[in-house]
């Protein structure tokens, strides 16, 4: 019996040593502001290194003692971007000001810390100068006479007419004087700044620091930094922009020269970290009835020394345990950036398929080379020649087209994240004429995506809404690949009806696909928290047999409820969506992936 009470004891004991171990290094904090600026106290908490630290069990008194030293410095630097400057502070350790104690006798304990802020007047300018400006620009509109002194708005004034002369080629403008004094009669503050804007500059040469395993031509190539060229920090953000989109450096940095060379030239370093070059990533998703779709990649970043670019794709789709309505491809894709002029990249692929899709049966392979232009930094186009040779099993039979076509390719994307997009637009437009070899028939497949987004309470609510309209133009339906028609349902179209439930009856029980589809989305997004969010859709695609709205094919409308899983990369779906009107239907339909669903 002693020795279990001699135990509990000890139990009892070391648990109050881990308490107190545990127990934050100061009981409690007061922070007290006067006045009734509730902007200027969020400041004030927001900089204190006190307030941070209150609660924390692994801060000792030391760096207590160390925090509350260091915020008087802080807490007045917050007081200036407020514009108060005639404020007082008081930071009381256990009723004994911080300032007066040395770093070197911390007390063992503290119990209570008060933070006492008087911000006092409120400042405005009276004088508010930066000369000279670049031409056409003007001060912000913050830095004025009579606007709130803040210390932010005249370091933002400053810096934006440093930029403002930068980019008018001024590449070494600088701040040569300054005046600031604060006058405590009236709360006025005068900020009066001098700057120089320096000569013209031009771009010397790009110089390589580090060592990479992109030869040294070809990064100078797609840097396309061109010497002579006035300067603009936006075209040499664009050079770093060409090379990291690549895909071959893990970082990219360029720094301007301190000193201009002969005729006010002014070379950039440029430093580079090489990426890993080979990498490889999976993707699976799942529909209630098309089964599951796993995927697969293989890249290599620098294939042959110029960062050319070589990923292989993997896709085995409609897997159900079951052979039929399998679907596989295999596709390699070479790209070359730069080759024909920087922005101006070149591509070459290679791709086997195998589909068994409800309307048809296709077994196909060939490849493509063409070019890929980018234009901007939001639109870029793509240009080729390829060659398929295709068998396809429909209700027309079996049929074999040897087709040679042009697809061309224009995107404008303006969203702000391409898995979880809150603002902007997307549109991308297809065009590919074709030419069937065997039979002589000639016609062309034009196809439109478009998108926007828009977002409101700071994008915890997110409307998006969604496009689609397609057009077999210049040949037969029945001459045409079954792959080039159009068919609605299914996760890309309409969601509730099984894929391609929808096409043209052309009689006898057979379907085959139209020649024109309209479609349109529209999604509710809202963001629970961080990580759930809620969605509501509905979706309707109408498929003509002949031209849009002829009524050859009908109308499918789709409605649903999804939950979205938010993660780092992108939010996880999952969309349960139930037929509202049209033929095809088949119960509710669950669909599953990553992203959103457009």
């Amino acid at each position: 019996m002693r020795a279990n009470r001699l135990t509990t004891a000890m139990g009892f004991l070391a648990a109050l040593a881990l308490s107190a171990a545990a127990a934050p290094a100061f009981d409690r904090l007061d922070f007290a502001v006067g006045g009734d600026d509730a902007r200027v106290a969020a400041a004030l908490e927001s900089a204190s290194l006190l307030a941070t630290q209150q609660g924390d069990p692994d801060t000792d008194p030391r760096d207590v003692l160390a925090a509350a030293r260091a915020d008087y410095g802080r807490l007045l630097n917050a007081l200036y971007s407020e514009g108060h400057y005639g404020g007082v502070i008081h930071i009381l350790v256990d009723g004994q000001e911080a300032a007066g104690i040395s770093p070197f006798a911390a007390p063992a304990r503290i119990g209570r810390v008060q933070v006492n802020v008087t911000p006092g007047p409120k400042f405005r300018f009276d004088k508010a100068e930066i000369l000279p400006l670049a031409p056409g620009t003007s001060p912000a509109t913050d830095f004025r006479s009579g606007a709130i002194a803040r210390s932010t708005a005249i370091q933002g004034a400053v810096s934006t007419a440093v930029e403002d002369w930068r980019d008018a080629g001024r590449a070494k403008a600088a701040v040569t004087s300054q005046s600031i004094t604060a006058d405590h009669r009236d709360a006025t503050l005068d900020a009066q700044v001098g700057l120089t804007p320096g000569p013209i500059v031009r771009f010397g040469n790009l110089v390589q620091l580090t060592p990479s395993a992109v030869r040294a031509e070809r990064i100078a190539r797609i840097a396309g930094l061109r010497t002579g060229l006035i300067f603009s920090p936006a075209r040499l953000a664009l050079v770093a922009e060409r090379l990291r989109r690549t895909g071959a450096f893990s970082s990219v940095s360029l720094t301007e020269a301190e000193v201009l060379g002969p005729g006010n030239r002014m070379d950039i370093a440029l430093s580079v970290a090489d990426e890993k070059p080979r990498r490889f990533g999976f993707g699976v998703e799942l529909q209630s009835l098309d089964g599951l779709a796993v995927s697969g990649y293989w890249l290599h970043r620098n294939l042959l020394g110029g960062a050319e670019r070589l990923r292989i794709d993997a896709e085995i789709s409609g897997i159900d345990g079951t052979l039929p309505g399998m679907d596989a491809t295999l596709a390699a894709r070479l790209d070359i950036p730069a080759a024909f002029g920087t922005d101006t990249d070149a591509f070459v692929t290679l791709d086997a398929e195998y589909t068994d899709d409800p309307a048809f049966r296709l077994y196909q392979g060939g490849g493509s080379f063409g070019v890929h232009r980018r234009f901007s930094a939001r639109l870029d186009g793509e240009l080729g020649l390829a060659y398929h040779y295709a068998i396809y099993r429909d209700d027309l039979g079996t049929r074999r087209f040897s087709l040679v076509s042009a697809p061309g390719t224009l995107t404008w994307d303006g969203r702000n994240s391409q898995l979880d997009p809150s603002t902007g637009l997307y549109l991308n437009a297809d065009l590919e004429p074709f030419h069937d070899i065997s039979s002589g028939i000639t016609g062309a497949r034009a196809w439109l995506d478009g998108r926007a987004y828009y977002g409101l309470a700071e994008d915890r609510f997110v409307f998006a809404g969604r496009v689609l309209v397609g057009s077999v133009i210049g040949a037969d339906a029945t001459a045409v690949p079954p792959d080039y028609l159009f068919f609605s349902g299914g996760g890309g179209t309409v969601r509730g009806f099984p894929y391609q439930s929808l096409g043209i009856d052309i009689g006898g029980g057979d379907t085959i696909g139209g020649r024109a589809f309209l479609g349109a989305s529209g999604e509710l997004r809202y963001r629970v928290s961080d990580t759930i969010g809620l969605v509501g859709f509905a979706d309707i695609g109408t498929l003509g047999a002949a031209s849009f709205l002829d009524g050859g094919g009908g109308t499918q409308i789709g409605a649903g409820v999804g939950l979205r899983y938010y993660t780092g990369l992108g939010p996880i779906r999952l969309d349960v969506a139930l037929p509202v009107s049209g033929p095809g239907a088949d119960g509710a339909q669950l669909y599953l992936g990553i992203g959103q669903s457009f």
